[in-house]
């Protein structure tokens, strides 16, 4: 090791290792550094959270002394259950580690092995406790910030706690991850057993058919779990249950008749809804962060708002989401509800302005009429005084502004949550968009389908008649901002895998191809579809 390395990695002995060397000497540095020091200065050199950790410890081992052979052992045991977490185990060998540790004799072999065992350490902890995957460099529209923990503090809780325990505790201990660990074992057995049978063929069915589609619909549900064994060819009242059971569980109209869409979702293979399942366990190491006791989920691809008191479900809404259009999709991320707008104005997003209205003020000063012109002073402009054509999306000076009324594209009520991104929730005048299955339509933000009934969930906290206080409020026509007592966490999330209530697992459709992207580099760092038994 050079003088300038060793004056780096040990400032206190820079003089004495300048002095040895000078005098030309092999022999070991004398107590101040010993090899096994040495070794673990120069293997960490590069490494700033490891090289600080054991300067903090003046370089006192954790994997590699005589009392650490449970640390040891647990640090390889969880290892070995990186495929168990969806984990990518190639970059953790334990195998490699074990024959590393076996095979250091001498001082530097163990300064060595113990680098390296605090490398691998580090990144499976990281990589199990909040995600082995960097979601902003897959998809632009998880903007969402990883709970990465400090890695000398990590270091330091380790070589302070049950060996065991510690490594328990890194993976998420929430019911969400706890079911989809569960799911995603049971898919692995049905891939073991050669998946749900064949796929049903045709077009769709309905009640009182029968035939060889039929008996494939109900052998497939049977295979799912979704109905007990029978013998029956008809689609009768049993099967019309099931398929309902399962449109209901896969976010579809529950008719309890098998058209076009069910089939497709019916069909999907094992082997892509395990996929889903562990994209969605990664997802679940992402959001590895105390959520507050009571919070707001919103999950994009279920297009469903929740409030969750307790760890239950106090209110449930139907919700439309962003577009699948470049720009309009909702964004992934947690923030914190402040307070609600009655009566709120809608000032339109200068991107809206310019690229959907600015043309049609061109082709017809009068359009978009509910829609005010506000100059830099905020002054209300004539629309006769001004000459659109001469504007660009570059150059258009004024705002677009919406007043309180009951046609405002934010409707009554707007929950805000002040970000970057311009997300919040609010009503909407487009009421019938609730309806449908498939509720991708917004410019980003979350319209809520029952608005009034989450503010009055939402007040209730710090008022005994919060529909009362909230009609007054509406009453007025007038733009009121109603701060909150307790500000609420928001998490806007996206899940394709998911279970509810009793652990019933439920799917989506990859709304934004997201999860697609997810697996793909899940797939490219490792990560693999394990059949039981194989």
């Amino acid at each position: 090791m050079s003088v300038s390395m060793t004056r780096r990695l040990f400032p206190s002995l820079a003089l004495a290792v300048a002095a040895t060397l000078l005098l030309g000497t092999v022999a070991p540095l004398q107590a101040q550094v010993t090899a096994f020091k040495q070794a673990v200065a120069e293997a960490s050199y590069g490494n700033e959270a490891v090289g600080a950790f054991y300067r903090t410890r003046d370089y006192k081992p954790i994997f590699t002394g005589k009392k650490d052979a449970r640390r040891r052992a647990a640090l390889l045991k969880a290892m070995e259950s990186a495929e168990i977490h969806g984990l990518p185990a190639g970059r953790y060998d334990p195998a490699e580690l074990k024959a590393a540790f076996k095979g250091a004799k001498s001082a530097r072999d163990l300064g060595r092995v113990e680098v390296q065992a605090a490398k691998m350490f580090v990144q499976f902890a990281q990589d199990l406790q909040s995600g082995a995957m960097s979601p902003r460099k897959i998809d632009s529209g998880i903007v969402r910030d990883l709970p990465r923990r400090d890695q000398v503090k990590q270091l330091q809780a380790f070589s302070d706690s049950s060996p065991n325990g510690y490594m328990k505790s890194l993976a998420p201990k929430t019911a969400q991850y706890t079911a989809l660990l569960a799911e995603k074992m049971k898919l692995e057995q049905v891939l073991g057993q050669g998946g749900w049978g064949a796929k049903v063929p045709g077009g769709s069915l309905k009640p009182g058919q029968s035939g060889q589609a039929v008996v494939a619909l109900r052998n497939r549900l049977i295979a799912m779990g979704y109905m007990k064994r029978t013998a029956s060819q008809s689609y009768d009242a049993s099967l019309q249950k099931a398929v309902q059971q399962f449109q209901l569980a896969h976010g579809l109209t529950p008719d309890g008749a098998a058209g076009e869409a069910t089939i497709k979702a019916i069909n999907v293979p094992a082997r892509t809804r395990l996929s889903s399942v562990l994209v969605a366990m990664e997802r679940e190491r992402w959001t590895n962060i105390p959520k507050g006791k009571r919070h707001i989920l919103v999950n994009i691809p279920e297009f469903t708002a929740r409030i969750i008191d307790n760890g239950k479900e106090s209110f449930s809404t139907r919700v439309v989401v962003g577009k699948n259009v470049a720009n309009q999709e909702t964004p992934e991320f947690s923030d914190v509800m402040e307070y609600i707008v009655i009566n709120p104005t809608w000032n339109v997003p200068r991107s809206i302005a310019t690229k959907e209205y600015l043309p049609q003020l061109k082709r017809n000063p009068n359009a978009v009429s509910h829609l005010k012109l506000v100059d830099s002073r905020g002054r209300t402009i004539s629309r006769s005084a001004v000459n659109f054509s001469k504007y660009t999306a570059a150059t258009f000076p004024f705002a677009l502004k919406q007043p309180p009324s009951q046609r405002n594209a934010l409707g009554i009520v707007k929950f805000m949550f002040p970000n970057k991104y311009n997300i919040y929730l609010h009503d909407t005048p487009s009421k019938n968009l609730f309806q449908r299955d498939r509720r991708a339509f917004s410019h980003g933000c979350v319209r809520v389908g029952d608005p009034k009934d989450l503010a009055y969930a939402i007040l209730a906290r710090q008022t005994n008649d919060p529909e009362g206080y909230f009609q007054s409020k509406l009453n007025t026509g007038v733009e009121s901002r109603v701060n909150l007592d307790e500000p609420i966490p928001v998490h806007i999330q996206y899940r394709t895998a998911f279970a509810k209530a009793k652990g019933q697992m439920n799917y989506r459709e990859d709304i934004y191809g997201r999860d697609a992207k997810i697996w793909a580099a899940m797939q490219k760092a490792g990560v693999r579809l394990r059949a039981a038994g194989s």
